[in-house]
């Protein structure tokens, strides 16, 4: 990088935290500076007269007034090409095992690239010599894994006719293309992380995003392109919802962002993915994953640039026509460090101390989710999952009231759910989904009566919740009958269906066309066992006739469809006999 700022005596002129005051630098909003002798890592974010105000992105406790400061004249860029796939890196894209090779301690200053330079990739050219490209065209691609193209891409602010395009074996940084005779074109290239990558137009999402979650699928559906945001207090599953989303959503690529939570998670997600098989492709499923770690003991400042760094990373395998979910575990730790740097400026704190801007921020991120047709004329999607972390689950508080007013899906994790071993834990008369419209035609095409059987489960749930106050104040006996029997169904419904067991090798995914199997078998029972009670059945004799527990198994039925037919016979072989008083 080149330092100019140094030949003109910038200097370190007071240090408080992750926020360094330099005097007399002649630096530009967003460049990234090198502070002290150490050469850390930072970004001027404020400018004032001669004092510039710079965020370091590390550990500051050394550095001392009158160090000097040197300034790179770039902003803070994240390095796009092949190799990005399986890497886990910082939150500003250094990667941690090379790191992990100086020690179990991350050196102050240590400048390691985000792709290796030593890899040699095999280039295959699918445009030729005199074809002109835009901004955005795919001229080849590399096999990055066994199962994943990696489409090499000219970058969004060039564009020009082909006059040498080579195949071969290549590092990052050697020129494969050349445009117009002058332009260099290599596997690599780099863009600044706050600014969006330019697409054609945005899309109105339709397709869903399969989770493989029965409550999230079924009831609080996700588009592809679109936003969710996972507020809940601690120990109510955020982690761990966002996990089963990575592993099992039908995106192409992961993108998690471990933004200040704890080391401990972001180790089970290193532990877990590269022994997890991709249903897809029976392959490990961390080579479709990329994963960023700013965990909590690492700089505060660098939770923002871990952020902006990996929809960066998104949005680039979205321009190749990919489909991408982005997992940001949590949002609230970045907020925490905005409020933190913001008070270190002596900022007038908005509410709660959070700073005025907290809206501004997470609206921007949130917005660059979407599913667009690229600069190349491909669709391709980001959508952007944030776990929030409300303190004692008050989702009153700002970050979460912020977060809401942007993200069109709310899963809200309830702790009371939690403690009574109810996973996932999402409280379904809390949460809900701005896509049902969307998605309902396609939905309705591939399973007829999806819509209608959804509004009538929710039906029998706020049901529920109404007599669970009279039952607390005169007893479930005094409810008649039919009442006594919704009591039940809905209990099969949380039990049978919303409840979901993450670490059963079946129960942890199921598809699309066994939710609704199921879906229909809960309410073909209801529907049987309000006739019967019409005509005088008492609901003991029914809740003991032996197709209900046989519904509660199966979903940890692999060959679910053949034992959804038998079930199906088995309900109405059980109510005939109910009826014609040959039960036991």
């Amino acid at each position: 990088m080149e330092m100019t700022g140094h030949s003109k005596g910038a200097k370190v002129y007071r240090v408080s935290g992750p926020v360094v005051v330099v005097k007399d630098l002649d630096g530009r909003m967003y460049d990234v500076v090198l502070v002290g002798r150490n050469k850390l890592k930072g970004e001027i974010i404020e400018i004032d007269s001669d004092k510039t105000i710079v965020q370091v992105y590390e550990d500051t406790d050394l550095l001392r007034p009158d160090e000097p400061v040197y300034d790179t004249r770039e902003p803070v860029s994240a390095e796009l090409g092949p190799g990005l796939l399986t890497s886990i890196y910082d939150g500003i894209q250094r990667p941690l095992d090379v790191i992990s090779l100086e020690g179990n301690f991350i050196k102050r200053g240590l400048e390691i690239p985000g792709l290796s330079r030593d890899k040699k990739w095999h280039f295959v050219p699918t445009r030729n010599v005199g074809d002109k490209v835009a901004a955005g065209d795919i001229i080849g691609y590399v096999d990055e894994t066994k199962n994943f193209r990696h489409g090499i891409m000219v970058p969004p602010n060039v564009s020009g006719t082909i006059t040498e395009i080579i195949e071969g074996e290549f590092t990052v940084e050697e020129t494969v293309c050349v445009l117009d005779g002058k332009k260099n074109l290599q596997l690599m290239h780099r863009w600044p992380v706050k600014k969006r990558r330019p697409i054609k137009e945005k899309l109105w999402p339709e397709e869903i995003l399969v989770t493989g979650q029965r409550v999230l699928d079924t009831l609080f559906p996700i588009a592809k392109g679109g936003t969710a945001a996972i507020p809940g207090p601690f120990g109510s599953g955020k982690t761990i919802t966002q996990h089963q989303l990575a592993k099992w959503s039908n995106a192409d690529v992961i993108v998690y962002v471990g933004c200040g939570e704890r080391g401990n998670e972001m180790t089970s997600v290193l532990k877990e993915f590269p022994e997890l098989i991709d249903p897809k492709t029976n392959s490990p499923l961390i080579e479709r994953v990329v994963l960023i770690a700013n965990t909590s003991n690492m700089p505060v400042a660098a939770r923002e640039a871990s952020v902006y760094t990996g929809i960066t990373i998104a949005e680039y395998f979205r321009d190749m026509g990919y489909n991408v979910a982005l997992m940001a575990d949590s949002t609230s730790r970045w907020a925490e460090a905005m409020r933190e740097i913001s008070s270190r400026l002596e900022e007038l704190p908005g509410e709660e101390g959070y700073p005025a801007y907290l809206g501004s921020r997470l609206a921007d991120f949130y917005e660059r989710a979407g599913y667009v047709e690229t600069l190349s004329g491909k669709n391709g999607s980001v959508t952007i999952i944030g776990a929030v972390s409300p303190a004692g689950g008050d989702f009153s508080e700002p970050v979460t009231q912020n977060t809401l007013r942007v993200t069109k899906v709310f899963w809200a994790l309830d702790s009371k759910l939690a403690h009574r071993r109810h996973f996932p834990s999402i409280n379904w008369l809390k949460s809900y989904s701005l896509y049902q419209e969307q998605l309902t035609p396609l939905l309705e095409r591939d399973f007829p009566g999806w819509t209608e059987n959804k509004t009538k489960m929710m039906s029998i749930l706020v049901r529920e919740s109404e007599l669970e106050e009279i039952v607390q104040l005169v007893g479930s006996d005094a409810l008649p009958e039919d009442q006594k029997m919704i009591m039940e169904v809905a209990r099969m419904i949380r039990e049978y269906f919303l409840q979901q067991n993450a670490y059963h090798e079946v129960d942890t995914y199921c598809n699309l066309e066994k939710q609704h199997l199921m879906v229909k078998l809960i309410l073909d029972f209801s529907e049987k066992a309000m006739s019967a009670i019409e005509i005088g059945k008492k609901v003991e004799r029914i809740i003991d006739l032996p197709c209900r527990a046989m519904i509660g198994k199966i979903r940890y039925e692999k060959d679910y469809q053949e034992f959804t037919e038998k079930i199906s016979e088995m309900i109405v072989k059980d109510f005939n006999s109910l009826l014609r008083g040959e039960e036991d």
